[in-house]
């Protein structure tokens, strides 16, 4: 049972209790949440760092990756589609939380700019589904000032991004990536909340896994992820919460 503040704010003490959660699918109105099932586990591939060197600006990132093929397409066993690269699967490479660039080579060159840089790189699927087995990911910070502790609980944000068309529109990968923390019914959760036309559906899960959503209209859809404690209270930590914005044609 999720125990609740006697000051917690009542709206969302009320879409929690109407949003129980888990068979396949979290309902609300005509919008929903819908696990991803039928996604090759992957437990055994990993990622490392061989070396990161640089000239000015420009860093290049070289990783060793085990039991992982970077290029090819995920075979899965659902019916389903979801947007797919078709360069295959990739690194998913995120600086400060900021969008994903996707990667499909194990050493490439890039430019930071900030005094600050936490690097979370990931394997993910042709779909842009992350593996989430515990040596998946590396985590580093590079720049002058090192000044975030990356043993906090950290959330984020992968999937969706940027501009969706045809039939990618119907159903979005709804993906996050989580670091020094996870996800119960006793423990921490996320928030996701869905903005659309002035509207907003919010959603508590308990559980780190990929969705999709389905019963979005064409236009702008922005898509904001909160990790909370037990007692429903955002935990104070860099990039928490975060926002994406995009689009449907």
């Amino acid at each position: 049972m999720i125990k609740f503040k006697t000051n917690f704010n009542l709206t969302f003490l009320f879409s929690t209790i109407l949003l129980i959660f888990y068979s396949c699918s979290i309902n609300n109105e005509k919008i929903s949440l819908h696990k991803v099932e039928g996604s090759p586990a992957y437990d055994n591939s990993s990622i490392a760092i061989k070396d990161i060197s640089n000239v000015g600006d420009n860093f290049i990132f070289s990783f060793d990756i085990n039991n992982y093929e970077l290029g090819t397409q995920t075979k899965k066993n659902f019916d389903y589609n979801l947007a797919n690269s078709d360069l295959g699967q990739h690194i998913h490479f995120i600086v400060n939380n900021g969008p994903y660039s996707a990667h499909y080579v194990d050493n490439f060159e890039t430019k930071l700019t900030d005094d600050n840089n936490v690097i979370l790189a990931f394997l993910s699927r042709s779909y842009h589904e992350s593996v989430k087995n515990p040596n998946a990911y590396i985590l580093t910070q590079i720049g002058d000032t090192n000044n975030i502790d990356l043993e906090n609980e950290f959330i984020f944000y992968s999937r969706p991004k940027g501009t969706y068309k045809g039939s990618d529109t119907e159903k979005l990968l709804l993906d996050f990536y989580l670091v020094n923390t996870d996800l119960s019914p006793e423990g921490n959760k996320v928030k996701i909340s869905i903005k659309q036309s002035d509207k907003t559906h919010d959603f508590l899960v308990d559980e780190w896994t990929p969705f999709y959503i389905k019963g979005l209209d064409k236009g702008e859809v922005s898509i904001t992820l909160e990790l909370l404690d037990n007692d429903g209270e955002l935990i104070e930590t860099p990039f928490n919460p975060s926002s994406r914005t995009v689009v449907l044609e």
